[in-house]
């Protein structure tokens, strides 16, 4: 809500009291022997209004009893009922019926007994009060019909948030069983493979080494290979299965384990060279993994599609973010754009949910690069 919106509903109670007052003043001035009493209670039961929104029950007992002291002393007629009027419906619309009732009895009956005189004035009178009457019956039903198109609005109000909140809690679990079941489809599917691979890669190095042969660096490359994808699937695994996604955070690789990504790349024929420029400190988690994932993406794409290429890995730490960049001298045509596979495509989608840009294409020398800069605040 704003400034402006909170001040109106005052701005207009207070215009109406204003407005209230000098009708009422105008009168009580051409009234003979009206005096300082009838002005100070006129200025009062008007400026009373001001409070029927916030407190209707202090607006009705002030304006009811100001209005009783006019009426008695200088009977003004009808106008000096459109203050009560006010109270009346405030009171009513605010759930106060009974005081609201009392008020106008109270106010009807004494304006009917100071203005029966004597026979001549009686049947005006009578007439007058009927109709102040028929008004404040009309402003209780009007207050009435507010108080319930108040309530009804508030029950829907209640009920569309209630509906929203249970379609968040819908798909939240909805989401949640896709968690699950990818977890069984990767652990079912993957993780007996992958097993296997690093069962039979062990005992392959098991056996050279028995025979006093040279291990082949590739073999090395697969078990070691293999093994961290069994424990980097175990990871994703964890954080599929928690409801959070929180647990099993710890275990994905961030930039700690830079080194041996870069030395099983150098096992596996890739020349690679590592800098580091900025104070190195602690990263947020997201910036972290999805750092360490470019660079692993970025090297297996040199591996796969720049043979006999080396690649220079750079991490600068900036005061407000972090860069990431993989330059290779492969064979890469300048004018060419690169084809977006799926790897390139989640790097995008990694540097997109932090906020960051990602830049990935020929460089103008030759070879390729990949650049990232990731934020190191909050993603907006």
């Amino acid at each position: 809500m704003t400034f402006m919106d909170r001040w109106r509903p005052l701005t207009q109670d207070g215009l109406l009291a204003a407005v209230m007052a000098v009708l009422l003043s105008v009168i009580v001035f051409y009234t003979p022997h009206a005096g300082t009493l009838d002005f100070a209670a006129v200025l009062a039961g008007s400026l009373a209004l001001v409070a029927w929104r916030r407190a209707p029950l202090v607006s009705l007992l002030v304006s009811t009893a100001c209005m009783l002291v006019i009426t008695a002393h200088i009977q003004p007629g009808l106008p000096a009922a459109f203050p009560v009027m006010v109270s009346v419906f405030a009171a009513v619309r605010a759930g106060h019926r009974l005081a609201a009732a009392l008020a106008g009895v109270v106010f009807l009956g004494a304006g009917l007994v100071v203005n029966l005189p004597g026979a001549d004035g009686s049947v005006q009178s009578l007439q007058d009060t009927a109709l102040l009457v028929g008004w404040f019956v009309a402003a209780g039903v009007a207050a009435t019909v507010t108080r319930h198109r108040q309530a009804y609005l508030e029950e829907a109000e209640r009920r569309a948030a209630e509906a929203e909140r249970t379609r968040e809690e819908a798909a939240l679990r909805r989401a949640g069983e896709e968690r699950l079941r990818i977890a069984r489809e990767l652990h079912d599917s993957l993780t007996h493979s992958i097993s296997i691979i690093k069962v039979q890669a062990g005992v392959a190095v098991h056996l050279a080494r028995k025979r006093g042969e040279d291990v082949p660096p590739a073999l090395l490359a697969i078990q070691e290979a293999s093994g961290d994808a069994m424990r980097e699937l175990r990871a994703t695994l964890e954080v599929l299965r928690a409801p959070d996604g929180s647990d099993g955070e710890a275990l994905v690789s961030g930039l700690d384990r830079l080194d041996d990504l870069v030395e099983r790349a150098r096992s596996n024929g890739l020349p690679a060279t590592v800098t580091i420029s900025g104070i190195r400190r602690e990263l947020p988690a997201e910036v972290d993994r999805a750092a360490y994932r470019i660079v692993q993406e970025a090297l297996t794409n040199v591996s796969r599609h720049a043979g006999g290429a080396s690649a220079a890995v750079r991490i600068d730490y900036a005061d407000e973010e972090l860069v990431v960049q993989v330059d290779d001298d492969g064979k890469a045509d300048p004018e060419a754009p690169p084809v977006p596979g799926t790897g390139l495509l989640g790097m995008r989608e990694r540097v997109a949910a932090l906020g960051g840009r990602l830049r990935a294409g020929p460089r103008p020398e030759g070879g390729f690069t990949v650049r990232a800069e990731l934020p190191l605040g909050e993603p907006s």
